[in-house]
């Protein structure tokens, strides 16, 4: 029975594994607005809602760059499009290059083009003008701080009021099969009462938000008004990407009157303690789902082992046995009750082999047996259960932890990644271009722990061990073997200190 719920378990494992790695991510929500009240946020059907159309005007936004103005700041690179008076990207220089795409700044789809005003140490304006109106928008970047203001002036040269509904552009997101980060982005809406994560996949408008965010797997970027509330939207611009900003309420603008509005940014790696330096309600855009709060504790304990030792893979290693050693007590129950189990095997192969042909009478004396021993066959598997939580938290620590990222660690050049231990010319059978060998290590560990606390038995009872003894390490190695080598680093710590005590206790016997 043991066994079959470890292989039960196993399943479990890789069908929620499989489901983070290709499920879209939270809250998929369709052509919706939410309204919010002082009780709760509520998310009304999309007929009641204006159309994303009707509330963003213009014609589909052409990206044409032909020139850029790049601003290099301490850890990054921000590049610019003066046509479009937008933040094509930064370019985060610390350790790893990473891009991240968002195309800031973009007021509506109208296709205006811009011209570069002004350009300082610290900031650049970009001006259109026609006829009708004069719009100037700055980017003020100071040097040493983590947020970027953006100011957007619009005057009516026009003799007409004029009507204007300053939607800004946070970012553009590709949603492709072929983006590798299109699983890992998604949006953070700063509602009043409860910030809500979404999946960038459909329409949806957010009145009286305080901000908006969005993500990649390590970066993001949040935008907030300077003085008000606004509303916030995603738009499916087509199959392949989707936009999110900004917007307020349409405003008249007296013939000769000029009307401003001004934004915070921030855009940067998701790191809680720099977010919380800023401002620490942006710190929501760091989410590890279901298990976030795992997660969080998982990620505090990290950084604190790494402040003792200055590395990230020693650290994991401390992490595995501080949990180890939490879970000793049951742990010890696990492999008594298997001895117990084993103990018990022969007069359950005795039953089965009585009573084979009357099987509610063979489980109702197994479980008598049971009973009468005080074995609890499910017992066994209790810290495998326990384990769970933290495995799926760590992993979702893992691969997003941007201090993870690019950590070394033995030959093991990035702790986020599998470890890579020799990358072959040409694809091998089931292992890829990347021989990976710490799944295939824990696979070894795995068998030899289970060759080991396999006990006597006969006929079917025998076969079903040797069986499993194979086929779990293999699973495990399957499974495991994609996986981020810091989480690999994690289980494979704490099968050698499971296997050290099992050899103890084979030793006592």
């Amino acid at each position: 029975m043991e066994k079959r719920l470890v292989m039960a378990i196993a399943l479990s494992l890789l069908v929620l594994l499989s489901w983070s790695a290709l499920a879209p991510k939270p809250q998929l929500i369709e052509n919706t607005t939410v309204t919010a009240n002082n009780s709760q946020l509520q998310v009304s059907p999309s007929p009641a809602a204006p159309s994303l159309q009707s509330v963003i005007p213009g014609k589909a936004f052409v990206d044409d760059v032909k020139e850029t103005v790049k601003f290099t700041q301490d850890k990054k690179e921000i590049i610019f499009n003066p046509a479009r008076a937008t933040i094509l990207e930064v370019i985060f220089t610390n350790n790893i290059e990473h891009r991240l795409p968002l195309k800031i700044g973009l007021l509506s789809d109208e296709g205006l083009v811009y011209k570069q005003q002004s350009v300082t140490k610290d900031s650049i304006s970009f001006v259109y003008e026609d006829q009708v109106k004069r719009i100037v928008k700055k980017f003020t970047l100071p040097n040493n701080s983590n947020i970027i203001y953006l100011d957007i002036q619009v005057k009516n040269l026009s003799s007409s009021p004029l009507l204007e509904k300053f939607p800004v552009v946070l970012g553009r997101l590709d949603l492709s099969s072929k983006n590798k980060q299109a699983r890992y982005q998604d949006v953070l809406i700063g509602a009043k009462e409860k910030p809500l994560h979404l999946s960038a996949g459909k329409d949806f408008i957010a009145p009286d938000v305080k901000f908006i965010g969005l993500r990649d797997q390590y970066f993001c970027a949040i935008i907030e008004p300077v003085d008000s509330t606004i509303s916030a939207y995603i738009k499916k611009i087509n199959a392949q990407e989707s936009e999110v900003g900004v917007l307020d309420n349409e405003v008249s603008i007296k013939p000769g009157a000029q009307i401003g509005h001004s934004y915070r940014l921030f855009l940067g790696p998701q790191d809680l303690k720099l977010i919380n330096s800023v401002k620490p309600e942006w710190t929501s855009i760091v989410y590890f789902g279901f298990f976030d709060f795992i997660a969080q504790l998982l990620l505090q304990f990290l950084g604190f082992f790494y402040s003792l030792v200055h590395n990230w893979g020693v650290a994991i290693i401390i992490l595995s046995i501080s949990v180890y050693f939490l879970l000793f007590p049951l742990s010890i129950k696990q492999m008594r009750s298997m001895k117990e189990m084993q103990a018990l095997q022969p007069k359950i192969d005795a039953l089965r082999k009585e009573l084979k042909d009357n099987p509610q009478r063979l489980n109702k004396e197994i479980m008598e047996l049971y009973k009468a021993h005080k074995v609890n066959p499910l017992s066994g598997c209790l810290p495998l259960l326990l384990q769970m939580p933290i495995f799926f938290a760590l992993y979702q620590a893992l691969i997003r932890s941007v201090a993870l990222r690019g950590a070394h660690f033995l030959w093991i050049k990035d702790l986020s990644s599998p470890d890579k231990l020799y990358v072959f010319k040409n694809a091998i059978p089931f292992l890829g271009k990347d021989l990976n060998i710490l799944p295939i290590l824990m696979a070894i560990g795995m068998f030899v722990q289970q060759k080991i606390s396999m006990g006597k038995a006969s006929g079917e009872a025998a076969q079903q061990q040797k069986m499993m003894s194979i086929i779990m390490p293999i699973m495990f190695g399957v499974i495991f073997y994609q996986m981020p080598s810091g989480l690999v680093l994690y289980w494979f710590v704490n099968s050698i200190l499971m296997l050290s005590y099992q050899f103890r206790i084979n030793s006592q016997k």
